[in-house]
């Protein structure tokens, strides 16, 4: 097989389409895993916009004295690493009976990245002026007609700048779905192809890079046509004082 000449080979040899074939016509599983984390990923980026925007906008707009110490705490919340949480969630979604369930993998990664979001959408709602707001409460308008009909329309480039970057966070999420799923026929993409297609002692090459090109395949058009978005984004979040 050429995956193992050595010297390796840049160029390909013999190229063929046969992983293409095999992956459409034998490998029912990876579609499931495929529909898991397409379910997951758009799952909890909705999610995760809803709950960004409530909470960046009380964040931008409700001056409080603790906003300082709500700030602090949600950044000193992202220094800690996933697997610091793992057995407090297994714990806690065995309790509620969430686990083994889409539902609960996605309220465990929806948890994990509204800190981040939050502190993003709190600096778009930052960027627009009071005085629109107070423009509408003067004609009559409540706080979500303003929230929705005046504020959001122009944050639409923040919005989609937390969507994205949920939705790939939890496309690429491995730790949180090999902990809380078991179930063969619930487990996301990339422990999908970890159990199945990687073996202990030898690897069908050809298949394993066919489905890492197909997988890769969503971030790589979501990049392609909101990259602008999401630097705009992350540089927001990261100029915010």
């Amino acid at each position: 097989m050429e995956s193992y000449t050595y010297p390796p080979t840049f160029i390909p040899q013999n190229p063929t389409i046969q992983a293409y074939t095999d992956l459409v016509t034998k490998n029912n599983e990876f579609f499931t895993y495929y529909k898991n984390n397409f379910i997951v990923s758009f799952a909890s980026a909705g999610i995760i916009c809803i709950i960004a925007i409530m909470s960046g906008y009380a964040l931008s707009r409700l001056r409080i004295k603790f906003n300082k110490y709500i700030i602090a705490a949600l950044m000193f919340s992202q220094m800690f690493p996933v697997v610091s949480r793992l057995i407090s969630l297994y714990d806690i979604l065995r309790s509620i009976h969430l686990l083994n369930t889409r539902t609960g993998l996605i309220f465990a990664i929806t948890a994990a990245q509204i800190p981040f979001s939050t502190l993003l959408m709190s600096s778009f709602f930052d960027s627009i002026p009071r005085e629109l707001e107070e423009a509408a409460y003067i004609d009559g308008a409540g706080k979500w007609y303003t929230l929705i009909r005046v504020v959001i329309p122009l944050t639409v480039s923040g919005l989609l700048a937390v969507g994205i970057y949920s939705f790939l966070m939890t496309w690429d999420d491995y730790l949180h779905a090999s902990t809380l799923i078991q179930k063969d026929a619930l487990r996301t993409l990339s422990v999908g192809i970890k159990l199945r297609y990687l073996g202990e002692f030898s690897y069908d090459w050809s298949l394993v890079n066919c489905i890492s090109v197909v997988g890769a395949l969503p971030m790589v058009f979501v990049f392609f046509f909101f990259q602008k978005y999401m630097i705009k984004g992350l540089t927001a979040g990261a100029v915010k004082g």
